[in-house]
């Protein structure tokens, strides 16, 4: 941005033409290159993922967040998770259901100029993130026991052959205690929004090199699963 240009005067200069069709539901990349996973697949690699941080605006206007794991209904209309009871967070739903928003973040890194094997480059960053807006609010403290059986029977499914552990192999006092320090939540999903930044917008065979560096000498996080990602993105 040039020096002394407002946000909004340098978003008209340039003609945001996204913007303009989106009217206030700025997406997450202003490149709908990198927007072009579908809600369902977005919804898949959420509930595969089961861990975010969700956010809300406290009522005082400062942000809460909290690091969760979640479920998402099979109709894909709900998530499902617990706080403890103490956190400010859910103390701010004391007052009624707020907008909320939960970031799922996936396999990411730096990626160099110099990977692409092409000149005039810069350094970037790949990633695959995808973010669920919608009402969050208190659930029934009935729902906590199913909250927390569906979230344990989700991922421990994915260990088999290990046999799936359930809360029935905890003693009925310890349990009750570890429960009265924690409060269900539920949040209804309104909107839908991913980021799949993988390369798409460079030749097949510069962004299949630099997935190879990636898998070689990646900085971030599952550095392999990104360039897989990234191989694929063509």
């Amino acid at each position: 941005m040039v020096k002394g240009t407002s946000s909004a005067t340098f978003i008209a200069r340039n003609d945001v033409g996204w913007l303009r069709t989106l009217g206030r539901k700025i997406p997450m990349h202003p490149n709908p290159t990198f927007r072009k996973t579908s809600q369902d697949d977005a919804i898949a690699f959420a509930r595969q993922r089961g861990f975010g941080v969700i956010a809300i605006n406290g009522p005082d206007g400062e942000p809460l967040a909290a690091h969760i794991p979640f479920t998402i209904t099979s109709d894909a209309l709900h998530v499902h998770a617990h706080l403890v009871a103490s956190n400010p967070l859910f103390r701010a739903l004391s007052d009624g259901p707020c907008k909320a928003l939960i970031s799922i973040s996936g396999p990411d890194s730096y990626v160099s100029p110099d990977w692409y094997q092409l000149n005039d480059q810069v350094p970037t960053w790949n990633y695959v993130a995808v973010n669920i807006r919608g009402a969050l609010s208190a659930a029934p403290i009935e729902d906590l026991g199913p909250y927390l059986e569906e979230l344990s029977e989700t991922f421990e499914a994915r260990l088999a052959p290990k046999p799936i552990w359930n809360m029935a192999k905890v003693d009925t006092d310890i349990l009750a205690r570890m429960m009265r320090q924690i409060r269900p939540v539920h949040l209804l999903i309104e909107r839908v929004e991913s980021t799949y930044k993988l390369g798409q917008n460079k030749p097949d065979a510069a962004r299949i090199a630099a997935a190879h560096r990636v898998a070689q000498d990646g900085i971030g996080q599952e550095t392999d699963a990104l360039a897989d990602w990234m191989k694929g993105a063509g």
